[in-house]
């Protein structure tokens, strides 16, 4: 039987849009599976050199192929017709057009593969902007599969929507009646995705067909555990009208192939602070801050008097989520936003760093004791299974939801109060600073959060119930 498989592998295909969770990371192909890795993407958007830097590390080039569509007439694969978009403020929209235009690509794309290969794909696994694929799926008697890259919670709300919908005749912003999911703590209309707060916009209309879309699959990974959403999940199984098995699969999270050889200078900087004294503070590959909120930041910091590790990003004004975007719209190295002075009078006890560190690298060390983050789930996993309590910090997205699930429901994270303007002011975070890292309050997350490091870690083993979930499916596949 083995050797059998071993001759014929399934063959899977992953479309994934710009940004796709880390799937590929904790599956554990081996040659049972062949990998097609279909990337549409445009110019605007950042290049996906995460996934192929993470396929390299993996050590699983001989087992994966990579199509990239893209505007640049070099990376045009032959046959391919792909249309560029045009940027606008909602990602969301943005990357479903472009995942929309590119469906003609992506049909060209499957039908070569099973055309000009001896293992024809049975597989198609698409991520949250991957459902207008499911048709082509179909159309060719492939097995559609999702990687929900978020967790239980949102998309519970997502499955829920059709019916919120119905229930609410104002936009959900203006309305201070709870919205109560079966197995989620309610939540409030100001702090629902952002797709759903305005519901003239296209992005809500994106967010409502999704629960038809995704009665189309043959099953949905959800990057959570049991241990952290058994509620959820169990609430899911029960959705009137919606039969697609749901498996929680996680914590995926960020692959850091680890060397002493050209050490990143934080992590040195680190080694010379004491255990658990440093406050990692990071809005994630996406998020930036206006020119006044950095200000207050900084200040704030300052005023805390506690050690940290910033990862700074040029300020944009308008757009929370600039740096999805490439284009710059200034060349000013970022630490030249800094208020005049605060490096040095910061030398020693903080150091700020521009753009990018290695977050899970950052985590895992024992220095640090707490991250301010923006609440994107792929740190929200990174920071539990290094058992980091948070400052919630949320920016765009579900970033909001994240954080009422971190701070109302599991307890492992204080949340930051904004004044009329938005802003997060100094006096705010010097107080959540020193709290989280000095007092007691702090003390109680962590041992929270300590918990839900072990429940992730056991969901893991053999016998834990992610990677049972894994077992299941990947059984499924192999006899495909």
């Amino acid at each position: 039987m083995e050797e059998s498989i071993q001759k014929a592998p399934t063959h899977i295909a992953i479309l994934s849009s710009i940004g796709m969770g880390h799937l590929i990371r904790h599956l554990d192909f081996q040659p049972k599976f062949l990998i097609t890795l279909i990337i549409p993407t445009d110019e605007y958007i950042q290049k996906p050199r995460t996934h192929i830097a993470i396929l390299s590390s993996l050590g699983m080039g001989h087992l994966i192929s990579l199509i990239q569509f893209s505007k640049r007439l070099l990376d045009f694969q032959p046959n391919f017709l792909i249309t560029l978009i045009i940027p606008t403020d909602e990602i969301v929209v943005q990357i479903h057009d472009n995942m929309m235009r590119s469906l003609p690509a992506v049909r060209d794309t499957l039908r070569l593969l099973n055309q000009s290969n001896s293992h024809p794909v049975s597989i198609l696994v698409v991520d949250l902007f991957g459902p207008p694929a499911i048709d082509l799926a179909r159309e060719f008697n492939i097995s559609p599969y999702m990687f929900f890259s978020t967790n239980g919670m949102f998309l519970s709300l997502v499955l829920h929507m059709p019916k919120i919908d119905k229930m609410f005749t104002c936009d959900f912003r203006d309305s201070f009646e709870p919205i109560k999911l079966p197995g989620i703590i309610p939540l409030y209309g100001k702090d629902l995705v952002d797709s759903a707060q305005d519901r003239k916009s296209e992005a809500y209309k994106i967010l409502l067909q999704t629960f038809d879309e995704y009665k189309a699959l043959d099953g949905i990974f959800v990057n959570s555990f049991m241990g952290l959403e058994s509620s959820a999940f169990r609430a899911l199984k029960e959705i009137e009208g919606f039969k697609v098995p749901i498996y929680p699969i996680g914590p995926i999270t960020q692959y850091d192939k680890k060397t002493e050889i050209n050490r990143p200078d934080c992590l040195k900087w680190l080694d010379e602070q004491p255990f658990g004294s440093t406050l990692f503070v990071s809005f994630g590959s996406g998020g930036t801050l206006s020119q006044e909120q950095l200000n207050e930041l900084a200040f704030g910091l300052e005023l805390s008097g506690q050690r940290f590790l910033w990862v700074i990003r040029t300020p944009n004004e308008k757009i929370r989520n600039a740096a999805f975007f490439s284009v710059q719209t200034t060349k000013r190295y970022p630490l030249e936003f800094l208020p005049k002075g605060f490096l040095e009078r910061t030398k020693g006890k903080g150091l700020v760093i521009p753009s990018w560190a290695p977050q899970n690298e950052v985590l895992n060390h024992g220095s640090i004791g707490g991250f301010l983050t923006h609440c994107g789930w792929n740190s929200v996993l990174e920071s539990m299974v290094n058992g980091i309590p948070l400052i919630a910090w949320p920016l765009y997205a579900e970033q909001k939801m994240n954080s009422v699930l971190l701070t109302d429901d599991l307890k492992v994270a204080f949340r930051v109060n904004m004044n009329e303007d938005g802003i997060v002011e100094r006096e705010e975070i010097a107080k959540l600073g020193k709290k989280l890292i000095e007092g007691e309050e702090g003390e109680e997350l962590r041992k929270k959060m300590k918990y839900f490091k072990d429940s992730a870690a056991e969901a893991l083993t053999e016998n834990g119930s992610s990677f049972k979930s894994l077992v299941e499916v990947a059984s499924k596949w192999i006899n495909c």
